[in-house]
């Protein structure tokens, strides 16, 4: 069974969560041989690293989420139909949905709805630690999922990309460092998402994408990651060649979304020549 890396070295609200979601994960495992059956009848996987390489532009990745630890109630009323037409008329590349529901008030029915609404790749976005996550992800419409580095052990992380694209989906690994970057390239990922925020404190700062970006190869593709709020931001990630922005709280907040999200979508980016 695989294991996650031990939980004392992670912040408070981090290992919380991810004590609860090995409980999630138990639960899950009677429903092993259900779900490798329903693989084969899961809809047709949406290509999300086609959906957000552009050589022009910055791809804006929507996020669907109601609340979260740090930020508290955000988007409580959210209607997933709703918002995933909205995010999509609004020029995103991708939707990225909350699927956990103690801390984010997700579940796979908001993926399952995104799916049927919207013809966009989709990410499921969950702390994932075993592969029949990925399995129940791809049964329920995903095409990508997230990995996040500190709460995995390099076997993990690796057989786990592998579990990914053995499903022809894709795989978003989330750093928050030098040191979780040359892991993370290490095992192979092709997608690295850098988080902006540290998750001791939760405060975000914009250069953390920036120092790591410098240690990327130019051929993997580079999400930024939390505290994008306005086109100046997303400006900034383009003239140093960042690929996609994932952004959910200044969408959700937005007394129109929509509108939001088009003023992000599509934002010049330079060519990458780093690493």
């Amino acid at each position: 069974m695989p294991e996650t890396q031990c939980t004392d070295s992670l912040p408070g609200i981090l290992a919380e969560i991810v004590e609860k979601k090995r409980g999630e994960v138990a639960t899950l495992r009677p429903q092993a041989n259900r779900l490798e059956a329903a693989v084969g009848n899961s809809p047709v996987v949406r290509d999300f690293l086609g959906g957000i390489t552009s050589y022009e532009h910055v791809s804006l990745i929507a996020e669907c989420k109601r609340r979260s630890p740090g930020a508290g109630l955000i988007r409580p009323d959210l209607e997933m139909e709703t918002f995933s037409r909205l995010y999509e008329e609004g020029g995103a590349a991708a939707l990225s949905v909350l699927t956990d529901a103690p801390y984010f008030g997700g579940s796979l029915e908001d993926l399952r709805i995104a799916r049927e609404t919207t013809s966009l790749p989709i990410l499921r976005k969950d702390f994932t630690l075993d592969p029949l996550q990925i399995l129940e992800a791809r049964v329920a419409g995903a095409d990508a999922v997230l990995l996040i580095v500190r709460i995995l052990d390099d076997e993990v992380l690796q057989r786990l990309i592998a579990e990914t694209e053995a499903l022809g989906m894709a795989a978003l690994v989330e750093v928050h460092d030098e040191r979780e970057l040359k892991r993370a390239l290490e095992v192979g990922a092709g997608i690295i998402g850098i988080n902006n925020r540290d998750l001791a404190t939760f405060t975000t700062d914009l250069d953390t994408t920036i120092r790591l970006l410098e240690r990327v190869p130019e051929d993997i593709i580079v999400v930024s990651e939390s505290g994008i709020r306005v086109p100046e931001d997303v400006d900034r990630l383009g003239g140093v060649g960042v690929d996609a922005v994932l952004v959910g709280e200044s969408l959700l907040r937005s007394s129109d979304p929509g509108v939001a999200a088009q003023e992000l979508a599509r934002i010049p980016r330079v060519e990458r020549s780093c690493g």
